[in-house]
């Protein structure tokens, strides 16, 4: 209002700034952004063009609340995908429609922007927590006895470190509550298609009529070779072998990169099957939902296809129906 006064007595840019204590060229870029050249510098008009473009400069975000990609967003998130399958699905279904597409770190960034309530702890319930620290069961050497006959991972054929050909598998087992629970664990190492096996307890005789079971119900071609650990439970592998046809290689102790696309997958595991949890009151059929929603999971690894498309093409090679799996 006062430099509006001030511009209608005629007053110089100087003159103005020492009336208001500002400098002259404080006074020169207002006028010179917010008036106008054909009429007087008015205050309302001023504040107008100064609020229309600092919105300009301010745009709203690409995950705004009310907005149809955050509607997206957070019904992907709401099937367990992690932000960062999210932004790779996005990118490869809408590859010409940037408005449709975010980047992972925009996702999370959006998440945390809540305030605290019910809504934020919603959203960060569908992320992945980290893991905790894995520490050796014990230090120095290993109690847990020997397992006869043991083929060592460093006799491994090349082929299978290099994820070349498919039908190679990564075992482990995972336990509940009290270690009185356990589920089995196999993983393809080419397409990381998961498959989960119901177990009454860890004992050697469950593992080994469990994956028994499961591997037969994979086409021939495709179960070729299965690395595990040095568990107990395996202690009856050479049945295994006789079994299916599955050769059974055993990784270092304390070794857990050996067979790191297990320890990934086991990771993501705990989000349905929680540490702490009693594992019997899973059926079958209820593994196999997990098992099926893990699969159908986009992978960075496979440019943003899930494991289960790439097994179905594996499958299509090998000349094997689709419905080989079980």
């Amino acid at each position: 209002m006062t430099m509006a006064s001030l511009m209608q007595q005629g007053c110089s840019v100087r003159a103005m700034a020492r009336t208001l204590g500002r400098a002259p060229s404080t006074i020169s870029r207002e006028l010179g952004r917010n008036g106008e050249d054909t009429r007087p510098y008015a205050a309302a008009t001023a504040q107008q063009r100064c609020a229309t473009r600092r919105d300009a400069a301010r745009p709203s975000p690409k995950l705004h609340r009310d907005g149809i990609l955050w509607g997206v967003v957070t019904a992907l998130l709401d099937w367990k995908y992690s932000p960062q399958q999210i932004a790779g699905t996005l990118l490869r279904v809408y590859p010409e429609r940037p408005e449709l597409q975010v980047s992972h770190e925009t996702i999370y960034t959006a998440i945390y922007a809540h305030a605290r309530g019910e809504l934020r702890r919603q959203l960060m319930a569908c992320l992945r927590h980290g893991h905790s620290k894995r520490m050796p069961r014990s230090r120095g050497t290993d109690r847990r006895g020997q397992i006869p006959e043991m083929v060592s991972i460093h006799v491994r054929p090349p082929e299978i470190e290099d994820r070349l050909m498919p039908g190679h598998w990564e075992g482990d087992l995972i336990k509940g509550a009290g270690n009185k629970s356990a589920v089995g664990v196999l993983v393809e190492r080419s397409s990381r298609l998961l498959l989960l096996v119901q177990m009454p307890d860890a004992t050697a005789a469950s593992a080994l009529a469990g994956l028994t079971a499961k591997l037969r119900s994979i086409a021939a071609p495709l179960r070729q070779s299965m690395t595990y650990d040095q568990g107990r439970e395996m202690t009856r592998h050479a049945e295994l072998t006789a079994n299916t046809g599955v050769r059974v290689y055993f990784c270092d102790p304390h070794s857990p990169w050996q067979r790191g696309t297990c320890e990934n997958t086991n990771g993501l595991l705990r989000q349905y099957l929680p540490k702490g949890t009693d594992l019997s009151v899973y059926s079958q059929a209820d593994l196999d939902t997990i098992a099926d929603s893990l699969n159908g999971r986009p992978r960075a690894t496979h440019a943003f296809h899930s494991p289960l498309e790439v097994f179905a093409q594996m499958l299509a090679n090998t000349h094997e129906a689709p419905s080989s799996i079980q």
